[in-house]
C-alpha cells in the first residue's frame, strides 16, 4: 500500500511523519484507588463512584449518586495517597468497558477499586484529546480485546498501559479536541431541548387527551368507547397479526412487521427487516396490512403501545401475532388521535392491570378490545392530533438534526484523529 507524501504506516495505521505512536503506561502514570469496602459505603459525604455512576457522569456531566464516604477517610486518602485531579481521566475497567470521564477541577470524590482505572495524565498528553480516542475504533477494539489478552469483560490496568495511541504534538492535540468538543457542546444541546420538547408533548398529551384542556371552539361531554366498539365488532377491523415461524422467512417477499417496530407512537425501522415468500403468504393465509392501519403491540417494553403504520416503500405487508391490527372507520375515530392515546401514562397503566401469563407482559387481544378510552367529537380529535402531530414534527426535525451532528462528528473523528486531516 502506497503511502502519501509526509505520512508513515504504523501499527495504528497511517499518521503524519510528525505523529509518533506511544503506549498509555509510557506517558503516565495508570494506576486505581485504594480500596474502600462494603462496609465503609455512606449514605452521605463525599461521593464515591463505580463504574455505572462514572459511564452516567462521562455521558451527561452528572450523576444522582447513592453511595458516599467518609470525608475523613477521603481527606486521609488524599493526603497519603492522592485523589484524582483536574484533568486526570477515569476510565470504565467492567461493565461498558471504557467509558470515560476527564475530571472537572473542582470535584471532589473517590471510585471503587478495580472497577474504574485512574489515568494522571499530566502535561505531555490532552486529556481531551485522549477521550475523544476512546470513543474510535482504534481504541475500541483494544478494550474489546483486552489489549493484551485480558479476561474478556474486563479492562485492566496492564491492558490500560499497552493500550496503543497515535500521538500528535500537544498543540495540535489540543486544536483537534476543541474542534471535536465543540460538536460534542452541540449534540448535547440538542439533546437537552430534545428532552424539553418531549416533556412538552407530554404536558400537552396529558392535558389534551384527557380533556383537562379544551381548544378553542370545542365544548361538551366526551364519550366513552371500547376498542370493540370502535370496531364495530367486525373481526377484520380488530384482529391479530400471523404466526410466522422461521422456516417461513426469506431474504425478500412479503415484509413481515415485527413487534420491534411499534414504538411508542411510532414506526421503528432500524432493525434488521424480515420477510416471507409469496408462497409462505399463501399457503399461511396471512392478513395483508394497509397503510394508516394502528398497530398495537401486545407484549411488553411496554405491552400496550402502538403506532400508525406509515408508508415505508413496501408493496405487500403482514405483521407477527402479536401484534393487532385495529382500523376504526375514519368517520368515528381520528387515527393519529388514539395513536396518542395508546401512549399514554394511562394507557399503559390500564393495559398492565389486564395483561396475564406467568410473568404478566402480554396482554390477549379480547382484553385489549375492552379497553375504554374517552373520546371527544371527531372535528375535535382532529384538532387535538394536529397540535400533538406538529409537535410530533417539531421534535422528528431536531432528531434528525442531532443524528447529522452525530454522523458529522464521526466523520470528524475519522479525519482529525488519524491526521488525515490537519488542523495546522
Amino acid at each position: 500500500m502506497e503511502v502519501r507524501p509526509g505520512y508513515k504506516q504504523t501499527e495504528v495505521g497511517v499518521i503524519p511523519e510528525k505523529w509518533e505512536v506511544k503506549r498509555l503506561g509510557d506517558l503516565f502514570e495508570v494506576t486505581s484507588s485504594k480500596r474502600v469496602f462494603k462496609s465503609e459505603w455512606k449514605t452521605q459525604g463525599v461521593p464515591f463512584y463505580r463504574a455505572r455512576e462514572l459511564a452516567v457522569l462521562g455521558e451527561t456531566g452528572f450523576v444522582e449518586n447513592e453511595l458516599f464516604i467518609d470525608r475523613d477517610m477521603y481527606e486521609d486518602f488524599k493526603m497519603r495517597y492522592g485523589v484524582p485531579a483536574a484533568g486526570d481521566m477515569l476510565v470504565t475497567g467492567v461493565g461498558t468497558l471504557g467509558k470515560t470521564y476527564v475530571v472537572a477541577g473542582d470535584h471532589e470524590f473517590y471510585f471503587k477499586d478495580g472497577n474504574i482505572i485512574w489515568f494522571k495524565v499530566g502535561s505531555i498528553l490532552s486529556s481531551e484529546f485522549l477521550r475523544q480516542l476512546y470513543l474510535t475504533p482504534l481504541l475500541i477494539k483494544q478494550i474489546g480485546t483486552g489489549a493484551a489478552g485480558t479476561t474478556v469483560g474486563t479492562y485492566t490496568i496492564t491492558a490500560a498501559k499497552k493500550t496503543v495511541i497515535p500521538l500528535p504534538p500537544l498543540p495540535e492535540q489540543r486544536m483537534i479536541a476543541a474542534a471535536l468538543s465543540d460538536v460534542d457542546a452541540l449534540l448535547s444541546g440538542l439533546d437537552r431541548l430534545i428532552a424539553k420538547k418531549r416533556d412538552l408533548k407530554q404536558a400537552a398529551m396529558q392535558q389534551l387527551l384527557t380533556g383537562q384542556t379544551r381548544l378553542p371552539g370545542f365544548s361538551g361531554e366526551w364519550e366513552v368507547k371500547s376498542l370493540f366498539d370502535l370496531a364495530e365488532g367486525k373481526k377484520e377491523l380488530f384482529n391479530d397479526g400471523d404466526w410466522i415461524e422461521a422456516e417461513f422467512l426469506s431474504e425478500s417477499g412479503i415484509r413481515l412487521i415485527q413487534t420491534g417496530n411499534i414504538g411508542e407512537g411510532r414506526f421503528e425501522d432500524k432493525q434488521s427487516r424480515k420477510y416471507i415468500s409469496a408462497e409462505s403468504f399463501k399457503k399461511l393465509r396471512c392478513k395483508e396490512l394497509q397503510v394508516g392501519d394502528i398497530l398495537i403491540c401486545r407484549l411488553a417494553e411496554p405491552a400496550g403501545r402502538a403506532c400508525i403504520l406509515p408508508n415505508i416503500g413496501e408493496e405487500r405487508m403482514i405483521t407477527a401475532v402479536d401484534v393487532t391490527i385495529f382500523r376504526p372507520p375514519t368517520s368515528v375515530a381520528d387515527r393519529r388521535f388514539l395513536s396518542n392515546v395508546f401512549n399514554t401514562r394511562q394507557w399503559f397503566e390500564g393495559v398492565g392491570e389486564r395483561c396475564g401469563g406467568s410473568t404478566r407482559t402480554r396482554i390477549s387481544r379480547g382484553q385489549l378490545g375492552k379497553m375504554e378510552i374517552m373520546l371527544p367529537t371527531l372535528p375535535e380529535q382532529t384538532a387535538i392530533a394536529a397540535v400533538l402531530s406538529d409537535m410530533d414534527a417539531e421534535l422528528a426535525a431536531l432528531e434528525a438534526r442531532r443524528d447529522k451532528t452525530r454522523d458529522l462528528k464521526q466523520a470528524m473523528m475519522q479525519e482529525l484523529l488519524t491526521g488525515r486531516t490537519r488542523l495546522v
